[in-house]
């Protein structure tokens, strides 16, 4: 259920994606779809929380190596951005902007979301200890400029030709934050 709940977001859009077709996306009867979820609000706040854990499994996959290449890690991330469960999260993100329902199913699971990323976060990377406001800062702006340009080659706003060099270019940026023992 929460698959095809990503695939009507991908597909449809927010606004479009309803419990009818997303029962219809997954092969099952309205009723049995109902069977798992009371409501259409219960199954967006399950594929919220599990677009979430696929993303903190992600990251902790990418961080578990046993070194940290900043080069890694940003495009790991970045590969990450370019999946169907970015793009659907990202469709309810900005519906959240004008929905008051959805805002309120989103707005927790985001701060909940954030708290454990930085949690785990600070855990694999104790090389960054030493500097915290600098990880801190290498942490949203890896979040920022690779979100935003998935956001913006989705769109239409970027080219995908320039995707490498704004890669490269965010991976010095990264290297110039890291503390001295970690370069």
């Amino acid at each position: 259920m929460i698959d095809a709940t990503v695939r009507c977001l991908v597909k449809y859009g927010y606004a479009n994606t309803t419990t009818p077709r997303v029962a219809e996306e997954a092969g099952l009867s309205r009723g049995a779809m109902m069977h798992h979820f009371e409501n259409g609000a219960a199954l967006i706040k399950a594929t919220v929380k599990e677009l979430h854990e696929k993303r903190l499994r992600a990251f902790r996959r990418a961080a578990e190596k046993p070194e940290h290449d900043v080069d890694t890690l940003v495009e790991t991330y970045w590969a990450q951005v370019q999946k169907p469960a970015f793009i659907a999260f990202h469709e309810l993100a900005v519906a959240a902007r004008t929905d008051k329902d959805l805002a309120e199913i989103l707005h927790p699971l985001q701060e909940e979301f954030r708290e454990r990323f930085n949690a785990q976060a600070e855990t694999l990377f104790p090389e960054w200890a030493s500097v915290p406001e600098q990880f801190d800062l290498a942490m949203n702006l890896s979040q920022t400029i690779l979100e935003g340009m998935a956001i913006g080659i989705e769109t239409g706003a970027m080219s995908p030709e320039k995707v490498p060099a704004m890669l490269h270019h965010l991976e010095n940026q990264i290297r110039a934050l890291m503390p001295p023992a970690a370069t």
